[in-house]
């Protein structure tokens, strides 16, 4: 697998509850925080190990093979550190298509974030 992108973020919450946010986004007593775009579907979680990791299925349509992968642990204050990395088995994209598979970015470290309250 080619590593597309990775980062890595502090989130206001303790690992379990975002390995729950991030192997369940759409449960009804949480926050909603997955929006996803028009080219792109809900993730299916192909690994999970509470609450320490998690393996998405790829939210592209036109890019099926490709999984993001999560890795969380326990940071200072209760928080979690999170880290996703996106892996391909394809070839490298393009500079404008890598830039938006990147938008994890947004949906982990802006709306996962806010769906804490912070």
């Amino acid at each position: 697998m080619i590593e597309i992108g990775s980062r890595a973020r502090t989130l206001p919450a303790p690992p379990p509850v975002v390995w729950e946010s991030l192997t369940q986004p759409r449960r009804p007593q949480g926050r909603a925080w997955l929006e996803l775009l028009p080219d792109e579907v809900e993730p299916e979680v192909l690994e999970a190990d509470k609450p320490n990791s998690v393996v998405w299925s790829s939210l592209w349509p036109s890019r099926p093979d490709d999984q993001v992968h999560f890795d969380l642990a326990p940071a200072e204050g209760g928080q979690t550190l999170l880290r996703f990395t996106l892996l391909t088995p394809a070839e490298l994209l393009d500079q404008s298509k890598t830039g938006h598979l990147r938008r994890l970015n947004h949906l982990l470290f802006a709306d996962l974030r806010f769906s804490y309250g912070q």
